[in-house]
């Protein structure tokens, strides 16, 4: 066997540049790996560097080290309040010379020990993962710190994940590029919680039967939903719910012990997806899957609902900047001020990607190896252990301060421009679609002031809506809580499981069920859209459940005010 080497590391801004220099090492002996990747700002301002591979793998048992630092600000772990911490979601992409296709790197499992994983784990820092493939092999890691700190800005060094090429199907004397992409997420520990707020005036809300009491999620056994017991899970009759719940107190169902109910340890992502996020996604596709989660293959147009944009509609500054023909793919970026210059200050990297639909964000979730969150999931983030308060938002409160305009428009120091305001909503006058990510938060903000919910996650109330497995539908009730695999199919479509709307299923009264080989979640039964938006008053509150129910069809096309995140199993 050739042993793998490394000839040069390139670090660089952006993949046109990537390309060029790729061309110029079409003559390196077949025995060189050449390691490239972005130094990456995926979401306030998390950032990896100094990516290389590992000059001495390990060429009988297959496999490498992928090597890098990763810092992000405003980082903690505590073990008072909401006893618990954030942390990094670490993925790798490969593509090999020549190849457009960009693949999901298999990593070793990791205990969490920090020993015989083969993974490298930097001073005051834990990486852990889940055997996703039931062969000691993980999609990603987690990395977080190994004890308790107050918040500030973290820098993990010399960061080294071994990587299972052979697995993969990679030989030794295969020369690949590789991209580490990171994912600020947060911890929710385990806890019983409760769903829906007491208040009779929020639609569609939990309840204990007979009564507006907040109901008790004390584990994630099978629930009875509807019927006669005191001891299930019901609604206020689902008044006003745009499509109702297939539950009530004459007809029972069962969520089944498989839906992810929120009792279990999960990650979140604390901030909604970014626009930045969204074009680092697009530009690991192929020309057909960018086709599919892209509205326009036409140089020049922007993220909209329909092609032939040519100039940013609220907010959104993705951009199709460059086709280089049917031998590469497409180059997108974020180009908020149109000038043509992507990435520059001023671009809108940092703000919530909205103009998605429930089909992008299920792909995106797909190739990031998260899933999508639940309904109940969503309460508990929001909510976390403490008791109801009636009429709340997502801080635990109904006091609401919504941004009326901004200061430092479309920078990573985007700021609402009044004192006080803790939510993008109510389509106020000078906020024309949604804000920069985790924009509230500064320094010695309260939950109330930072916007935030209960564990520290970010604009779980209001900016772009949040999408979510349903309870109220059979095929809502069918998610199993599997993870995506990394790749999406020819078309760009999500392709797990169960997962909503796979196999093209848009009928609530079907289960979702296994992936059929070719049509992936491009319909919309079992997911629906919550927790209010930047251009509405509306649906705001954590238990309003108005569009949850047996499913409701309003984001079957890109719409302005969707967006979302993902969730993850904790090991």
């Amino acid at each position: 066997m050739v042993a793998i080497s490394i000839s040069k590391i390139f670090i660089f801004g952006s993949l046109d540049l990537i390309i060029k220099h790729v061309n110029k090492m079409k003559n390196y002996a077949l025995s060189i790996v050449l390691a490239m990747a972005v130094s990456l700002c995926l979401a306030n301002n998390i950032t990896v560097s100094n990516v290389a591979l590992s000059a001495t793998p390990n060429t009988v048992l297959n496999y490498t080290t992928v090597n890098f630092d990763v810092a992000w600000d405003n980082s903690w772990r505590t073990n008072v309040g909401p006893n618990n911490w954030d942390g990094a979601w670490i993925f790798i992409k490969y593509r090999l010379k020549n190849s457009i296709v960009w693949n999901h790197a298999t990593l070793n499992w990791a205990d969490g020990t920090g020993t015989g994983d083969g993974h490298t784990v930097p001073a005051g820092s834990v990486i852990w993962s889940i055997d996703d493939t039931g062969t000691g092999g993980a999609k990603g890691v987690f990395i977080y710190a190994s004890a308790v700190m107050a918040q500030a800005s973290v820098n993990y060094t010399g960061v080294e994940l071994r990587w299972n090429y052979g697995v993969d199907g990679l030989a030794d004397d295969d020369r690949v590029e590789v991209a580490v992409l990171a994912i600020e997420m947060v911890n929710v520990p385990q806890a019983s919680f409760y769903v829906g707020d007491g208040n009779p005036t929020i639609i569609g809300q939990f309840r204990i039967q007979g009564s507006n009491t907040p109901f008790q999620i004390t584990s994630e056994n099978a629930l009875t939903l509807g019927g006669g017991g005191v001891s299930d899970l019901h609604n206020n009759n689902a008044t006003g719910m745009t499509t109702p719940d297939d539950f009530n107190n004459a007809t029972p169902q069962t969520l089944p012990a498989a839906f992810p109910k929120g009792f279990n340890a999960f990650y979140l992502m604390k901030y909604e997806i970014s626009q930045e996020q969204y074009v680092e996604f697009l530009n690991k596709l192929t020309r057909g899957q960018q086709a599919q989660r892209f509205v326009s293959t036409t140089v020049g147009n922007f993220m909209h609902s329909g092609a032939g944009q040519t100039a940013p509609v609220n907010r959104n500054g993705v951009k199709l900047m460059s086709d280089p023909g049917v031998l590469d793919i497409r180059i997108y970026g974020n180009d908020l001020n149109d000038n043509d210059i992507a990435g520059e200050a001023g671009d809108g990297q940092n703000i919530a990607c909205n103009w998605m639909s429930s089909v992008d964000l299920l792909a995106y979730l797909d190739w990031a190896a998260l899933r999508p969150m639940t309904e109940l999931e969503l309460e508990k983030a929001c909510r976390g252990t403490n008791t109801a308060v009636a009429g709340e938002y997502a801080w635990g409160s109904t006091v609401i301060a919504g941004a009326t305009g901004l200061t430092n428009s479309g920078a990573n120091n985007e700021v609402a421009s009044n004192a006080g305001a803790n939510v993008v909503y109510n389509n106020a006058g000078g906020v024309t679609g949604p804000m920069r990510v985790g924009n509230f938060a500064q320094a010695a903000t309260t939950q109330l002031q930072a916007g935030a919910g209960y564990y520290g996650i970010m604009e779980l109330s209001g900016n772009v809506w949040e999408d979510v497995a349903l309870v109220g539908s059979v095929a809502g009730r069918s998610f199993t809580g599997l993870h995506g695999n990394g790749v999406l199919n020819a078309n760009g479509q999500a392709d797990v499981n169960f997962w909503p709307g796979i196999n093209g299923n848009s009928t609530p009264g079907n289960a979702n069920g296994v992936y059929g080989g070719v049509t992936g979640c491009t319909g919309y039964a079992g997911i629906s859209f919550t927790a209010g938006t930047w251009n509405s008053a509306a649906w705001i509150t954590t238990s309003d459940r108005t569009y949850r129910g047996t499913g409701w069809n309003g984001i079957t096309g890109r719409d302005n005010r969707n967006g979302g995140r993902g969730a993850r199993m904790a090991p």
